[in-house]
């Protein structure tokens, strides 16, 4: 009983990761705070469903549909659907409407659902489309360029393509990787160290404002159902 969670880095400079769950018994989870916004497929009890997920500027409790499956698609920060600026999205989403057996509509058109495995080949057809598009500058910046642009321009572009700040997006995932760290047997004076937190406390706010799990429960493996891939083995991580 709990979440099955399955995850992988992608090769595609359009695709974060992929992502795949199945749940069984649970009806809610703990969100994690998060900088990507993502496509979602999932079936339960026969029926077939997608969504547009939004970036998630804080942790809290979010449904779980029982018994289902899932496939999702974490993109690169700095893209964006054509249809639906990024900063429409955060900390929210849309469910797509007529999505069929095999099928779903996205900005006009019917495209086929894709697996875990062929993830990528539909982000290609979407951005040969033109449905996804990104801010070059903002690919620019990060990685690691520096366009000869004001930082005021840079931050504004920042904001129209991801609807954050690039301190928002560092703080998000520096706690997203303590709390790896810490599921992973780090201890939290090496965290502290190791991603430049001022002390103890600190990384205690960061954690509890954005993974919703404090240090303790992520050292001991005591975190329940959660939206974060911790302390996975074979690429799954069950929760309960």
């Amino acid at each position: 009983m709990g979440l099955l969670f399955g995850s992988r880095r992608s090769d595609s400079p359009w695709v974060d990761s992929v992502w795949t769950s199945t749940s069984r018994g649970v009806t809610e989870m703990t969100s994690v705070a998060g900088v990507h916004w993502g496509l979602v497929f999932w079936e339960q009890a026969g029926q077939s469903f997608a969504a547009v997920t939004g970036p998630e500027t804080r942790t809290g409790t979010a449904p779980v549909p029982e018994d289902a499956t899932f496939t999702g698609i974490e993109f690169a920060v700095g893209t964006a659907l054509r249809a639906l600026p990024t900063p429409a999205l955060v900390d929210g989403g849309i469910e797509l409407p007529d999505t069929a057996r095999r099928t779903f509509r996205l900005d006009g058109g019917r495209w086929e659902t894709p697996g875990p495995d062929d993830a990528e080949a539909l982000v290609d057809r979407l951005v040969r489309a033109g449905i996804v598009v990104r801010d070059p500058l903002v690919a620019e910046v990060l990685r690691g360029a520096e366009p000869d642009v004001s930082g005021r321009t840079v931050e504004r572009r920042f904001r129209a393509a991801t609807g954050l700040t690039r301190g928002a997006i560092r703080q998000i995932e520096r706690a997203r990787t303590a709390a790896e760290l810490l599921a992973g047997g780090t201890t939290a004076a090496d965290v502290i160290t190791k991603l430049d937190y001022f002390d103890e406390p600190h990384l205690a706010r960061a954690l509890r404002s954005y993974v919703g799990r404090t240090v303790r429960q992520l050292r001991a493996g005591d975190v329940g159902a959660i939206a974060l891939p911790l302390d996975e083995e074979n690429g799954q991580r069950r929760t309960s």
